[in-house]
């Protein structure tokens, strides 16, 4: 594969009403089936009209930015002072929820496309019907990344092209069989296309040629497909944000024992994970033997007959206010540790055979 990446120069300033097929085709008319399209998100929200009037400055700007950027989010994934990592409603994570206010006029604010995969779409649908072109479209715009330092370019919409390349199942040199091998390749392509667009080059368009061999014969799922489902995300929070929300949740456990005796291992894990944090001295005694936790039980009227599992809770000696303060703060924290395994508990009072101050039965 051989690809060649080509700056499409001249297509000025972007207004809103603008036809963007016209304006590329015009400025490209070199273009053949195949191409792939980068596109700015930044002219496509121009031509869409997705730009909303601010003070020029001020605390007044602000104030009007925070209500767009408010407006713009579903859910707040990490604020570090003024820097917030937030999810738009299309369902990305990014800085600002892509509020852009570079390359346009002082008083305005550009906001990402309503629905960037339509926006790819409608571009390669109105290249096709104008110049009789069968190209793919990338919608890029730029984000940062966890863990690594400095921008790329990544693909909010794209149409003709499918948006990953799906490796499993096939067969490396070395006969190993890929299972998790999925490359994002429109990123890729998002990518490589900023090194000709740059941010201050006013070059929104580039095209890389060499890449397909053809367009899909329909537009493809689009970049959606590219969103993690919240339930394989697990980095769904920023620390600061996940510690609190843990917090919120130790602070309202539900009380009550399961309804299945859990694994003795993850009750292990879970006060392993505790030993570090808990006051010295203080000791958890998992009882998991049927003929002890029934001899306990008894001693204490009231106690869930039907518990599997007990934790014997010890506080450490002497005890005195300020220990047993202490000592309630780590029982809750074995409390959250557990529950972060999917193993409720209920708090107990003694027994008073032994010389626990509170018992956990789960």
């Amino acid at each position: 594969m051989r690809l060649e990446i080509l700056p499409v120069p001249g297509i000025g300033h972007v207004t809103e009403g603008d036809d963007l097929a016209a304006l590329i085709g015009a400025a490209a008319p070199w273009l053949r089936d195949g191409d792939v399209l980068v596109v700015t998100s930044k002219i496509v929200s121009k031509a869409e009209g997705r730009l909303v009037d601010v003070p020029a400055d001020g605390p007044d700007r602000q104030a009007a930015r925070d209500e767009v950027l408010a407006a713009e989010t579903v859910r707040v994934v990490a604020t570090r002072g003024a820097t917030q990592i937030v999810q738009t409603r299309h369902g990305f994570v990014m800085a600002s929820a892509g509020i852009d206010a570079s390359n346009v006029d002082k008083t305005r604010l550009v906001l990402l496309p309503e629905d960037p995969d339509a926006s790819a779409r409608a571009l390669r649908a109105g290249l096709h019907e104008r110049y009789g072109v069968d190209v793919a479209v990338i919608v890029s715009d730029t984000m940062g990344r966890p863990w690594r330092n400095g921008l790329t370019d990544v693909a909010l919409g794209v149409a003709g092209m499918d948006a990953i390349r799906d490796h499993r199942g096939e067969v490396d040199p070395y006969g190993n069989e890929l299972v998790l091998t999925q490359m994002a390749v429109v990123d890729e392509l998002a990518g490589a296309g900023e090194l000709i667009k740059g941010k201050c080059d006013q070059m929104p368009v580039a095209v890389i040629r060499g890449y397909l061999t053809g367009p899909l014969p329909g537009d493809g799922e689009g970049a959606r497909v590219m969103v993690r489902d919240a339930s394989m995300d697990l980095f769904s929070l920023g620390t600061a944000e996940a510690r609190a929300a843990g917090f919120a949740a130790a602070a309202t456990l539900p009380d009550q024992p399961g309804s299945a005796a859990p694994d003795p291992a993850a009750v292990g894990r879970a006060i392993v994970a505790v030993a570090g944090v808990v006051a010295p001295g203080t000791i958890f005694t998992q009882v998991t033997d049927d003929d002890v936790r029934a001899g306990l039980v008894a001693t204490v009227p009231g106690w869930p007959a039907d518990a599997t599992t007990l934790v014997l809770c010890s506080p450490p000696t002497p005890v005195g206010p300020v220990q047993l303060v202490r000592f309630g703060a780590d029982v809750q924290r074995l409390r959250t540790a557990l529950a972060a395994q999917d193993i409720p508990s209920q708090l107990l009072p003694p027994p008073t055979a032994t010389t626990a101050a509170a018992t956990l039965a789960l």
